[in-house]
């Protein structure tokens, strides 16, 4: 059973679950992980009470052990500023908390380079506690948008999403995305919870999809996140790249045959070579 405390906000929890759904889909019904979410939305906010440091806490505890009573194996928080206060939550509940910081950077260094650049996209508070600059300030670059492009653009769109704005959420957070791709970074880091849910309003495929344009729009990856997601907003992602496939400095045409060959049995087509 996972534990999941959500509420900071809410569709950063729902969008958690849905996750979860998609990753699975195709499965029989008793085939889904079992799973409790606690929308614990009297959180006090993290990023106005980083000096009331006992105030959340207290809430993160009790949320907690709510999920650890009903028999959760682990528990994780869609909340990435809520990770502030992980290791003293951590010491008062006796089940694991999965830390996203953690698994982030684990995930960065297996697959970047050492002292590459890493764009960081987060709140504030997430941003001058150092949650993600304590893990991986040591192995990376991490840089964040100017001061005016947080305000304007990250801030502004985390806002949105929590309203239930997301087709505004998608153009305002653009700028900022833009900045960090400019500036040569490897990989971008959505280091808030509402954030994917704007930025992947925002990837290039849904546009391709109401230009009318394309009969089939197919996304082809390797990574299984990648994958629910595409399908999420409407894309064809039927089967998995294979890793040999997959890295960057493979040559572009086998990878594009091995794509058309593959979807013939979907698409009810054949291509020649």
């Amino acid at each position: 059973m996972i534990g999941i405390l959500g509420g900071m906000g809410t569709q950063a929890g729902l969008d958690f679950c849905n996750k979860i759904a998609v990753l699975n889909r195709g499965k029989k019904d008793q085939q889904y992980p079992k799973f409790i979410l606690f929308n614990k939305s009297d959180t006090p906010k993290r990023p106005e009470n980083l000096k009331r440091y006992f105030n959340v806490l207290d809430e993160l505890v009790k949320g907690c052990r709510l999920l650890q009573k009903n028999n959760c194996k682990f528990i994780v928080m869609p909340c990435n500023t809520a990770h502030y206060w992980y290791n003293d939550l951590q010491r008062k509940i006796k089940i694991p908390i999965i830390s996203m910081p953690k698994e982030v950077f684990l995930h960065t260094k297996k697959t970047c380079k050492k002292n590459c650049k890493i764009g960081l996209l987060a709140t504030e508070a997430t941003i001058n506690t150092k949650i993600y600059h304590n893990y991986l300030s040591r192995n990376f670059e991490l840089v964040t948008p100017t001061k005016n492009l947080q305000k304007k653009c990250v801030n502004k769109a985390i806002q949105l999403v929590k309203s239930g704005k997301v087709k505004e959420a998608e153009k305002i957070i653009g700028p900022a995305v833009r900045y960090l791709i400019k500036i040569r970074c490897k990989k971008i880091i959505l280091g808030c919870t509402e954030i994917p849910i704007a930025i992947f309003a925002y990837k290039s495929f849904k546009k391709a999809k109401k230009s009318k344009l394309f009969d089939q729009i197919v996304v082809s990856t390797n990574d299984k996140k990648i994958q629910a997601k595409a399908i999420e907003y409407g894309a064809r992602c039927c089967f998995l790249r294979s890793n040999r496939l997959s890295n960057s400095s493979y040559p572009k045409i086998p990878v594009i045959r091995d794509n058309l060959i593959k979807s013939e049995k979907y698409f009810i087509a054949s291509w020649r070579f």
